[in-house]
């Protein structure tokens, strides 16, 4: 389909589209940007599809509707979105705690291999292992110290088996 077609896809109109890649949907005209020959369209979930008009195989005009951009007519759930915002703030402050301030690169590998197989978090440039044990600079198993003697043991063991791991794969690239 070329730019000068492109009034058929005029805005609120139901359409069936077939594109030139064997794709076939249905949706609400949403937009259409005639310099970039690029219209939008909405689904009935409304989800949101990009299509630069060049890919329409067919078009076939099915209706026209109410202007889908009316303020009146739109719906936000403020309270999901809300929810959702929550959510993805909080995912991103975890994330960012779990990375050094400070530290080198083995530090921070040192740091993603203890969390997989205990709970760890930064203090400064310690790592804190089960709220109890300290891994100070260099992060060597002589730089443990605090908790209960198992516990310091432990994180000793998975410290060593950890760096043994990350220089085999650093001389192994």
């Amino acid at each position: 389909m070329d730019g000068s077609n492109a009034e058929e896809l005029a805005i609120g109109c139901f359409v069936s589209i077939k594109t030139t890649l064997s794709d076939e949907f249905q949706g609400q005209v949403i937009t259409f940007d005639r310099p970039s020959n690029i219209g939008s369209k909405g689904g009935s979930r409304r989800n949101i599809r990009l299509l630069k008009a060049n890919y329409i195989k067919e078009l076939s005009y099915l209706g026209q509707a109410e202007d889908p951009l009316d303020v009146k007519n739109c719906y936000l759930d403020l309270n999901s979105l809300r929810a959702r915002e929550e959510l993805a703030i909080r995912q991103a402050e975890a994330e960012s705690e779990r990375i050094g301030v400070g530290v080198t690169s083995q530090a921070q590998n040192i740091f993603d291999a203890l969390s997989k197989t205990l709970p760890v978090r930064w203090d400064k440039t310690v790592i804190v292992v089960m709220n109890a044990v300290r891994v100070s600079s260099p992060y060597t198993p002589e730089s443990v110290s605090g908790g209960t003697p198992a516990a310091n043991e432990r994180v000793k063991k998975v410290l060593e088996l950890e760096r043994k791991r990350l220089q085999t794969r650093g001389s192994g690239q």
